[in-house]
């Protein structure tokens, strides 16, 4: 069995708060979605973006590191799902790949730091 890990506050993981960025990126995105879209692409699109921080939040709350790394992978797993749904909104011409720069950027950051959270969370766990 596992130990508990030591508490923490995600708000202040800075993963979490550039998650929450591309959060309100993604909704201002999705804006100029076609209406029809409303319960398609830009509902999964906002649920993948939300659940980043989310499963951040939410492993950090969990008792034992591997329950965090777990909630991690799944944040990795979401962000992955909204690149390629990005992906798929300009192949569609929802979206200008010149428009989307910035989400890009801050997707490669999350990106990063979430896969360097998940190695160090493991690396405490073995």
């Amino acid at each position: 069995m596992e130990e508990p890990r030591s508490g923490g506050d995600y708000r202040a993981l800075v993963v979490w708060q550039k998650s929450i960025v591309l959060v309100k990126m993604v909704y201002q995105l999705t804006d100029s979605f076609p209406k029809d879209e409303r319960f398609g692409l830009t509902s999964q699109m906002r649920r993948a973006a939300v659940s980043i921080p989310s499963n951040i939040a939410e492993g950090q709350a969990r008792r034992t590191t591997g329950d965090y790394v777990r909630f991690v992978s799944n944040a990795e797993g979401s962000l992955a799902e909204l690149d390629t749904q990005l992906t798929i909104s300009i192949e569609l011409g929802y979206l200008e790949r010149s428009s989307i720069q910035d989400c890009y950027s801050i997707m490669v950051e999350v990106r990063k730091m979430l896969n360097a959270l998940r190695r160090a969370l493991m690396a405490r766990k073995y």
